[in-house]
């Protein structure tokens, strides 16, 4: 059977890498995307430790996904590398400058980098993915879910975060209602709280409130290479909706948590 070929967008740290460093184990061909050259240099440099041989299957390709040209830039370079793409994952996701204030005292620009990243690199990324994938004849495109996919969740300071994450729920089902009668498959990814720098930026010089968030965090949240192998198995069956930490799990965990005592956080410093 041949190899897949997974393209990941913001897989120069945190989950992304992790999803590589997954698929690479899996024996999958991966393309790691970053912002900047140094970014992907340093992911991959990660990578080579965590996969040793991996080298042959895996490549960088740096990419700023609010920018149309850039995009379509990663997804021909991947089809250079390996001949085709078979899964995009649409992952690269940011929460802002300042995640733990009210929008009212949001900047302009926070707000529109927030929206830029996660929404509009999205439909960039699912626009270049599907459009490549209609003509090879198939392929996955997985969105990242988050904080407020659900429209139930709010918490200030993610206000602009969980917006745009309802609307890539939105995006995913109705593109994948678009190509419902063909063999691509479009689905979300929803990869619960992960210990990353995304859920521990807003809490830097903040002792106060990262005690106070910490004991949640430690019945919620998991690490990346506990969540990643969960992901993966559901890509490479082709599930169309991956959720790592459903409602159920979380009322077990919260009925659990006096009896099973979690420390995530042993070590690192914010």
């Amino acid at each position: 059977m041949a190899k897949r070929v997974v393209v990941i967008t913001g897989s120069s740290r945190g989950i992304g890498r992790g999803l590589a460093a997954e698929f690479l184990r899996r024996n999958c061909e991966v393309v790691v995307s970053g912002r900047t050259e140094q970014s992907v240099a340093k992911g991959l440099e990660t990578l080579h430790t965590q996969v040793p041989g991996c080298d042959p299957r895996v490549r960088g390709v740096a990419c700023e996904v609010t920018e149309p040209r850039q995009v379509q830039r990663l997804w021909d370079a991947s089809c250079e590398a390996f001949g085709r793409v078979d899964i995009w994952i649409n992952n690269a996701g940011i929460v802002g400058e300042t995640p733990t204030v009210p929008v009212v005292k949001m900047s302009a620009e926070d707000l529109r980098k927030i929206v830029d990243v996660n929404l509009t690199g999205s439909l960039y990324g699912s626009k270049v993915a599907l459009a490549g994938m209609q003509a090879q004849g198939s392929g996955q495109l997985y969105n990242f879910e988050g904080f407020g996919s659900n429209g139930k969740m709010f918490r200030t300071g993610l206000t602009p975060y969980g917006a745009t994450k309802v609307a890539i729920r939105y995006l995913s089902r109705a593109l994948a209602k678009e190509v419902a009668d063909t063999s691509i498959v479009v689905g979300t990814i929803n990869p619960g709280i992960v210990v990353t720098d995304l859920l521990l930026a807003p809490y830097r010089d903040k002792p106060k409130q990262f005690a106070e968030a910490r004991r949640i965090f430690n019945i919620l949240a998991d690490r990346v290479e506990d969540v990643t192998p969960f992901i993966v198995d559901g890509v490479m069956r082709k599930q169309p909706h991956i959720e790592w930490l459903p409602a159920w799990k979380v009322m077990g965990r919260f009925a659990m948590a006096p009896f099973r005592k979690r420390e995530l956080f042993a070590g690192i410093e914010l």
